[in-house]
């Protein structure tokens, strides 16, 4: 039970509060503002505006965060009125956690980088009873079968995680969690969260010297339901969930703007803290509880592991009545030594995972089916849907793969259709109800002609996808640009889908190796472009001139040819040059690249079209050669030997990310799936083809948690959350730093 749902406590909270107010007041304030304006502030006054914050404070924490208020709106109301009109009185006592700061500051031009002091690491996946055992089961291993073990666990709430610090119980710096070891300083956003404590207290009356509580951001359902009524009543953006309206929300460089928006937060772990020594998860939840910090009253503590697997279990079940949006329960070790003991694999805690809930279905009536052309010329599918919700997110259209998926399901225009958000992110229709038809429906085929061009369209021996096969096609040189400005690709800041189109259907750009001839005469009389805008372009377009050869080779679009193995070709031929002049044989003697794969990549480069680009950009000045030492090949790495495949998207690294890792463990990439593979890795929305082959072929198939743990304790494993202390008890994490 929280301390302020005492009266007691609340009144000492109070009187603790109160004379720290004045002995700051007095001790670093007062003396500044008589040097200042050369007269004294009355101490009445000063006792006004202090109580009146306490007053305010102690209001915020009942209504937010205990959703227990004791007084109405309008007495809250005039108890803010009286403050506002008492520090407009006296602006130099107005201070920043004071409640009347919570408006927002001014317009921020952006958001500066913040180091993390900690990693704030993600967390592997469970999807069943046996995924839960066999975690639990590693455990166990590491620590001794016979360890007494407690674990928390809690729903994973689908928000934006944050850190914020305090120093001497003030909040002074928020940060995005970003890739983990690097965010964004929202601090002016964060403190307009009305659920965000701006000063600390504790029933002791001390506080720590400095400490770092991390939580998430999130809005509940029925407040953002709201938010987007009042959005589309406005002509404004509607958000697609809870967690894209919290996670734009916060994300404003106008934080008067995100004071508006219905966000809340909920603490769920500390990070380095001076001033506090805690044992475990539990009694660090406790903790910030006591100092004023809204915490999930679902979080529960079970040493019995079959209670953790029934808890969810409970939740999975329970999910569509929580108030706010979920996707799954995080179980943790309870024992802050035990956490230690166990450590971190690559950024993933070997003391905590996710139970992930599995992907929703609904069913809704499939409107009609229109054709978008890709970057590679690919003709794609997509079905217009009668918008419908699916956990709490508007569907309205989904994918349909290709033609055979289509037709090998007989899906029909008309149809009411079962569709399935892939790893609750990616809709697609499953298939047709068919009792529910009427005789209505339209079968449906492929176009004969591009949509974007009207050129026939073409279907390559044994593959399942229709290509328009003209490069001039002003749909695929908008998609082919817009894949080429990716941060995957050649990361040019200020280009999307938005300036490609414009710069394409203005007759500005042919092709990629275009964006390179552009100067600031281009953009002469085309609105929004002013002289900062121009030269921030031109400057991004200028330093991806020398992005490395495997993120060139990836922009290129090659069919087949992701980021993955884009940097095997690289570190290979280490030339786009002699890459191009590589035969299909040459091609297949490289491992993992089959017969298909290496004709993709021949038929591409055989193109005169693709040649005279690469020849463009050379002209332009883009770096074609690897200009870095090739790497040593890992001999003795605990992937030695071993070619893995990787299909579908993982969740905490990039492809490319993850081929580094298994290449730094000694093990080979694999573009398709052979007798010769050792193992398949397999993410959110795979391919069916490569997951259908190793099952035939008996492959074993990992998730991105299982081979984490494959690689093992390589170069790659991230900082530990927590420094070795060996003078600590074992069963202590001494937190005072």
């Amino acid at each position: 039970m929280c301390c302020y749902n005492s009266p007691d406590n609340d009144k000492s909270l109070s009187t603790a509060s109160h004379s720290l107010t004045r002995l700051w007041y007095y001790s670093c304030l007062r003396p500044h503002i008589m040097e200042k304006r050369g007269r004294m502030t009355s101490p009445a006054i000063l006792d006004r505006i202090t109580k009146l914050r306490d007053e305010l404070r102690q209001h915020n924490y009942r209504y937010h965060v205990l959703d227990d208020p004791t007084i109405s709106d309008a007495e809250y109301d005039a108890l803010m009125r009286q403050l506002r009109e008492l520090e407009a009185a006296h602006p130099e006592l107005v201070t920043p956690d004071s409640p009347t700061q919570r408006v927002g500051a001014p317009p921020a031009e952006r958001f500066a980088k913040v180091q993390h002091p900690q990693p704030m690491l993600s967390l592997s996946n469970a999807f069943d009873r046996q995924d839960l055992l066999a975690w639990r089961d590693r455990v166990l291993r590491l620590l001794g079968s016979d360890t007494k073990i407690a674990y928390v666990v809690e729903p994973k709430i689908d928000g934006l995680a944050m850190a914020i610090t305090y120093d001497q119980g003030r909040l002074v710096q928020a940060a995005t969690r970003g890739d983990g070891y690097t965010g964004e300083d929202v601090t002016a956003n964060v403190r307009t969260v009305k659920s965000v404590p701006l000063v600390l207290h504790h029933p002791s009356g001390s506080v720590p010297r400095r400490i770092e509580v991390r939580g998430e951001i999130y809005m509940r359902i029925a407040d953002f339901e709201r938010l987007n009524e009042q959005q589309a009543a406005t002509g404004d953006k509607v958000f697609a969930n809870p967690r894209n309206g919290a996670a734009g929300s916060l994300r404003q460089l106008d934080s008067t703007i995100t004071a508006g928006r219905p966000l809340r937060f909920f603490a769920y772990g500390i990070g380095p803290v001076e001033g506090a020594t805690l044992n475990s998860q539990h009694q660090a939840l406790e903790y910030l509880r006591d100092l004023g910090f809204p915490v999930n009253p679902d979080i529960r503590r079970y040493e019995d592991f079959e209670e953790v697997i029934a808890y969810c279990e409970e939740w999975m079940s329970r999910r569509d009545r929580l108030v706010y949006e979920a996707d799954g329960v995080v179980i943790k070790v309870d024992g802050f030594g035990q956490q230690r003991e166990l450590g971190v694999v690559a950024r993933e805690p070997r003391w905590a995972t996710a139970f992930k809930f599995p992907a929703r279905e609904g069913t809704t009536t499939l409107l009609e089916i229109v054709v978008n052309v890709g970057r590679t010329g690919k003709l794609n599918p997509n079905a217009i849907l009668e918008p419908f919700t699916i956990g709490g997110v508007t569907v309205a259209n989904a994918t349909l793969h290709n033609e055979d998926y289509i037709v090998s399901r007989d899906i029909r225009i008309g149809d009411r259709v079962t569709v399935k958000r892939a790893g609750d992110v990616i809709p697609q229709v499953v298939g047709p109800i068919v009792g529910a038809r009427t005789g209505s429906e339209r079968p449906w085929h492929m176009p004969e002609t591009c949509p974007s061009c009207g050129t026939p369209v073409v279907r390559h021996p044994g593959e399942a996808d229709y290509y328009c096969p003209n490069r001039l096609c002003p749909e695929q040189i908008v998609r082919s640009m817009e894949h080429w400005v990716s941060q995957g690709a050649m990361d040019i800041v200020g280009m999307g889908e938005r300036q490609a189109r414009q710069f394409v259907e203005g007759g500005m750009i042919k092709d990629v190796a275009d964006l390179y001839l552009l100067n600031e005469e281009s953009f002469a009389g085309i609105e929004g472009y002013g002289p900062k805008r121009i030269k921030n372009l031109l400057d991004g377009i200028k330093a991806s001139k020398d992005r490395p050869l495997h993120r060139l080779i990836s922009a290129l679009g090659i069919p087949n040819v992701g980021s993955t193995l884009a940097l095997t070709l690289a570190r290979h031929f280490r030339s786009l040059s002699r890459l191009a002049d590589a035969s299909e044989e040459d091609l297949r003697a490289i491992d993992g690249i089959g017969p298909h794969v290496a004709q993709s990549i021949a038929r591409y480069f055989a193109e005169p079209d693709h040649r005279d680009l690469i020849d463009k950009l050379k002209r332009v000045g883009v770096q074609t050669e690897d200009t870095q030492p090739a790497p040593e090949p890992v001999t003795d790495g605990p992937l030695s030997g071993k070619t893995l495949v990787i299909t579908g998207t993982l969740g905490n690294m990039t492809r490319e990310q993850a081929a580094e890792r298994i290449q730094q463990a000694g093990g080979k990439i694999g573009s398709g799936v052979t007798k010769k593979t050792d193992y398949l890795v397999v993410g959110e929305e795979p391919g069916g083809s490569k997951y259908n082959k190793a099952q035939q072929l008996n492959i074993p198939i990992l998730n991105e948690a299982q081979l984490v743990e494959l690689l093992g304790a390589t170069a790659t494993e991230a900082v530990p959350v927590v420094a070795d202390e060996p003078e600590a008890a074992d069963d202590q994490l001494k937190l005072d730093i």
